[in-house]
């Protein structure tokens, strides 16, 4: 791969933080998640300039890959707008549907994902399953030539701006008897369908879900791609998932980083700026090493995603995104830091940031569940769940 991006990558940075900074965090995004209020506008404009489904395949809107929506991303979070459901709506739900569903499902959901004008948000975690999927009791079963869903999802991001939910169902192999995974689309508005919201203790312009599946009913064209090829399908959209997290992370530690930098350059308590001095300058510039090395394991995983080496992006992928989550978490603490008593003050706005980049550690894939990958497919060692 090579580490020297190519015109049309710098052009589509260049223009990406253009918008982002028009829709910069303490003037845009920081009022409207104290309100509660998604961001509409921003999400609209970057579907109207192509950006959000870059990584879908150009007859559908796209063009590009997963390296491009992670610059997207970046330079997006990089002005303190990331936009969570890029990492849901394209990034997962898009690429599954691109390279699993059928042509019908492909021309019915791609073009308004990559356009924006329609949204899919991701439903996998549940209540008594937390990270062993293996654990999920979401069913699904046969009538006639409908599906008939039943279940219970939770932390599910962006379900009030969503026209369908990608849900993650078992359903019965008849000749084993046993549980296996399916994917399978389902409407906002089906009948039995209810989302509850999740009272979070962080500032956040996205909304989390708990979903209740009644027996809905879903045609038979519900079920994404083949039955049998689900455990494929859903590995196919959640490199992507680690990918974009990692980006969104690096972003808002840039954005961090930045605004540390500039108020050590400014503010003086004796006859330097205070960035003069190494107690705050040698943190910021570890932070700085630490972001970087985590964008290119990011830019790694990206590449060798979109050149088909599924293996090789998985490992690098969830390396990517446990080292830019600590990266982006240090890098809010330190920013903090630098400010003194103003990085606790609503003017700045750090202190709600520290909190939502802590998401990092933990979603899309806890810290935890990374260690354990890496530690069985990275180092050979016995599994340890």
């Amino acid at each position: 791969m090579s580490f020297v991006e190519t015109d049309v990558q710098k052009e589509l940075r260049a223009s990406v933080a253009k918008l982002a900074a028009r829709y910069n965090y303490t003037d845009y995004v920081l009022p409207r998640a104290r309100e509660g209020r998604p961001l509409t506008e921003l999400w609209r404009e970057a579907g109207e300039l192509g950006f959000l489904g870059v990584n879908l395949p150009a007859e559908y809107g796209g063009g590009a890959g997963i390296y491009e929506l992670a610059l997207v991303q970046e330079e997006l979070a990089a002005q303190g707008a990331g936009l969570l459901l890029v990492v849901v709506s394209p990034a997962i739900c898009g690429t599954v549907i691109a390279r699993y569903g059928t042509e019908q499902q492909r021309q019915r959901w791609l073009p308004g994902i990559a356009d924006g004008s329609k949204i899919m948000a991701f439903g996998i975690t549940e209540p008594d399953a937390g990270s062993n999927s293996h654990r999920i009791t979401t069913t699904a079963r046969r009538d006639g030539d409908d599906w008939i869903l039943s279940g219970q999802k939770v932390f599910v991001s962006g379900v009030d701006q969503a026209d369908a939910v990608l849900i993650v169902a078992r359903t019965e192999d008849h000749r084993t008897g046993k549980l296996k995974p399916a994917l399978f689309i389902v409407p906002t508005d089906a009948r039995n369908f209810e989302a509850q919201r999740i009272e979070m203790d962080i500032v956040e312009p996205d909304h989390q879900f708990t979903l209740f599946l009644d027996e809905v009913r879903l045609p038979a064209d519900a079920l994404l791609g083949e039955e049998d090829a689900a455990l494929l399908q859903l590995f196919a959209g959640l490199n992507p998932e680690r990918v974009l997290g990692a980006s969104m992370a690096i972003g808002m530690g840039r954005y961090a980083l930045a605004r540390a930098a500039e108020y050590a350059n400014q503010r003086q308590v004796w006859k330097v700026p205070i960035g003069a001095h190494q107690g705050l300058s040698h943190p910021l510039a570890q932070i700085k090493i630490e972001l970087e090395l985590a964008k290119l394991m990011m830019q790694k995983a990206a590449v060798l995603y979109d050149s088909g080496d599924d293996v090789g992006a998985g490992e690098a992928a969830n390396m990517a995104k446990y080292a830019a989550a600590e990266a982006s978490i240090r890098a809010l603490d330190q920013a903090i830091q630098t400010h003194g008593g103003s990085g606790l003050t609503k003017e700045y706005g750090l202190a709600s940031m520290l909190a939502a980049s802590r998401i990092s550690r933990i979603a899309p894939v806890s810290r935890e569940m990374i260690l354990n990958f890496v530690a069985q497919h990275s180092l050979g060692l016995p599994k340890s769940y």
